[in-house]
């Protein structure tokens, strides 16, 4: 038994939950949300997904949490309505590519009992009861560090939050309630519970037992997922949840970005900039449902990993004008630390 299979197995403290309860428990959850008001932040913290252009919070009672307009849950039946045989197609997308020949030049090490520790900052839409009874939306920012262990359960996370002025959203004026200056925090358990299945998860001893060969990583992209076009769309989400605050070796992280450029409809971006402002290059694909365009922007002389943003490209699906930026996702900075700060106790 090598060494990452030991530490793999030392994440058991979360049963894989039926799929059944769990779609249960979703429609039960969007009954509940629908009537919901904004929060500023939720009294428990599930595991977000990592994208999305419009957040609706529910109240602090709520078991689980609605981020990146997608719910914990998503994705987690495993069995699709008819078996599916997943066979990479012969595709590929140059900033990809490049982005598969440059992982090996640039690799961080972690070792056990370590901590990967990312610097991020993220917007996303938020729409709601602004207060008053009154509906609204606005973009919601803020600035985040996170630390996770290199081989515990995520549970052990930890983040320190900023919260960022807001923005207005296209066509809202800014609600009273909305944040309008930066506002640090301290150190506080990032999870309290975390549901995802196996195949989802995304530490590092799990993440460095992928395949290392792109039609294995292609496979394991499309785990449950049918053949039409929600599945493509799951699947290039799955892509961003091992790249935003996750790390994974140089072997793995090539066969992804290989496997990633032969989902159907992805595309590259010329002329594509970070949530920061940071000029960059971008594998792209369309979301015809929310009418946006979810960019994976790529540093272009040196190809890392800048971040993710979303872009209106029909207005009329959106409820935005064309080339508004919706959401990102950006990392500012990666890097391994021996010990994580103390969160602070739960009231």
């Amino acid at each position: 038994m090598d060494e990452m299979t030991r530490l793999e197995n030392l994440r058991a403290e979360v049963p894989v939950p039926d799929p059944a309860d769990l779609r249960a428990e979703e429609e039960r959850l969007m009954a509940a949300v629908s009537g919901a008001s904004v929060a500023e932040r939720p009294g428990r913290r599930a595991f977000r997904p990592r994208r999305g252009s419009v957040v609706m919070l529910a109240a602090a009672g709520t078991a689980l949490v609605l981020a990146g307009g997608t719910l914990a849950v998503r994705g987690d039946d495993p069995s699709p309505r008819r078996p599916v045989v997943h066979v990479m197609p012969n595709a590929s997308v140059e900033v990809l590519d490049r982005a598969a020949d440059h992982a090996p030049r640039t690799e961080l090490r972690p070792r056990p009992g370590q901590y990967l520790v990312f610097e991020t900052e993220s917007m996303a839409g938020v729409e709601g009861d602004v207060g008053g009874g009154v509906y609204g939306r606005y973009l919601s920012r803020g600035r985040r560090t996170t630390w996770w262990p290199v081989n515990g359960p995520s549970l052990d996370a930890v983040v320190l939050e900023t919260v960022l002025p807001a923005r207005p959203y296209p066509g809202y004026p800014l609600p009273a309630t909305a944040p309008r200056t930066a506002r640090t925090g301290v150190p506080e358990k990032l999870l309290d519970f975390d549901q995802r299945p196996e195949y989802l998860r995304t530490d590092y001893a799990y993440l460095s037992r992928l395949p290392a060969d792109p039609r294995g990583m292609y496979r394991h992209l499309y785990t449950g997922l049918g053949d039409d076009e929600e599945a493509h769309r799951e699947a290039w989400s799955r892509v961003l949840g091992m790249l935003y605050e996750a790390y994974m070796p140089a072997p793995q992280r090539a066969a992804l970005f290989r496997a990633a450029g032969a989902i159907p409809g992805v595309t590259v971006v010329r002329d594509a900039r970070d949530g920061t402002g940071r000029k960059g290059v971008a594998a792209a694909r369309i979301d015809r449902r929310a009418g946006t365009r979810v960019e994976y922007v790529f540093d272009p002389r040196t190809y890392a990993f800048l971040g993710e943003r979303t872009v209106v490209v029909d207005p009329a699906v959106a409820r935005a004008p064309a080339g508004t930026v919706l959401s990102y996702a950006t990392m500012l900075k990666a890097g391994v630390v021996d010990k994580a700060p103390i969160p602070r106790p739960r009231d």
